[in-house]
């Protein structure tokens, strides 16, 4: 006995449901924000006025230079977090990728590792200067 119910055919009808609830969600995102506009209360004040600075008092002019071991600590850490995202694939297909798989992976923790140790010894990491 075969179960042809349970075998969906792939045609565009079974995509309706999608477009509606994307069509909905983007209408409705859409009029909030318009009737947000249109209805809500206009009070400027110069304290609404005012940037925010995070509750930190404003200091000066923000185009002053500032230490680049924020942004470059910053960009080693999204380095760092994307190489770490190729591990995925390995962990689930690991029983499939056998000997070749492994001896892949650790070539790439072998250069993962020696590039931290690069970032280590060039002292990007040091925050005392």
């Amino acid at each position: 006995m075969q179960f042809y119910f349970l075998q969906a055919a792939n045609n565009a009808t079974n995509y309706l449901p999608i477009a509606l609830q994307l069509i909905f969600a983007i209408g409705f995102i859409g009029t909030m924000i318009f009737l947000s506009e249109k209805v809500g209360p206009k009070r400027k004040t110069a304290d609404k006025l005012q940037n925010f600075e995070s509750g930190v008092e404003i200091k000066g002019n923000a185009r002053q230079p500032m230490a680049i071991k924020y942004f470059l600590v910053a960009i080693l850490f999204v380095l760092f977090d994307v190489e770490v995202i190729f591990f995925y694939p390995y962990a689930v297909n690991f029983k499939e990728l056998g000997w070749g798989g492994f001896s892949a992976v650790a070539m790439f923790v072998g250069l993962f590792v020696a590039g931290f140790i690069y970032i280590i010894k060039k002292g990007a990491l040091d925050w005392e200067d």
